[in-house]
């Protein structure tokens, strides 16, 4: 890792510069509007991008149809869920980003996530060129912590150009 893959992304010693907040409404609209297919089928969205907690809030609602057990949601969806939130915060606040690869990505799911609604933040916690560092939590709608995460990615930049 060089000096500039050794910058803090955050806001405890950060001298990493995010993407302008500008409008932060015409950046969600932005990444909601060019959002993959598998988002809609777990209803979600991104709903907020805070620059100072360098992170990204995502809500979905999830149906019965991606439960095993009656109504606990299979693992797979719940890394979904983290994952998207996560690589939008990186899509969000690191400049140039067009594509986030995961690379590695550790989940604990911390008690059973039910069918409903759901909110999950990704945060940036490093970001250099080529690779970023990120740590996501879901809670439910009534803000119970059931699952967190922490993922490596490849940060793949657009060559000369807006993401």
């Amino acid at each position: 890792m060089d000096a500039a893959d050794n910058q803090a992304g955050n806001e405890t010693g950060s001298r990493h510069q995010w993407n302008s907040p500008g409008d932060s409404a015409a950046v969600i609209e932005r990444m909601n509007a060019r959002r993959p297919g598998f988002l809609d089928l777990l209803c979600g969205h991104v709903a907020a991008v805070d620059h100072r907690e360098a992170s990204c809030t995502m809500h979905f609602e999830i149906s019965r149809d991606y439960c095993h057990s009656v109504d606990i949601i299979q693992g797979g969806f719940v890394t979904a869920m983290l994952d998207a939130a996560m690589s939008h915060a990186a899509f969000a606040l690191v400049p140039g980003v067009s594509n986030v690869a995961t690379l590695e990505i550790k989940v604990s799911f911390l008690e059973p996530s039910r069918a409903g609604r759901y909110h999950a933040v990704g945060f940036i916690d490093r970001a250099g060129r080529s690779t970023g560092f990120m740590s996501g939590k879901l809670f439910t709608a009534d803000g119970r912590l059931t699952a967190t995460a922490t993922t490596t990615a490849r940060l793949v930049r657009a060559r000369g150009g807006e993401a």
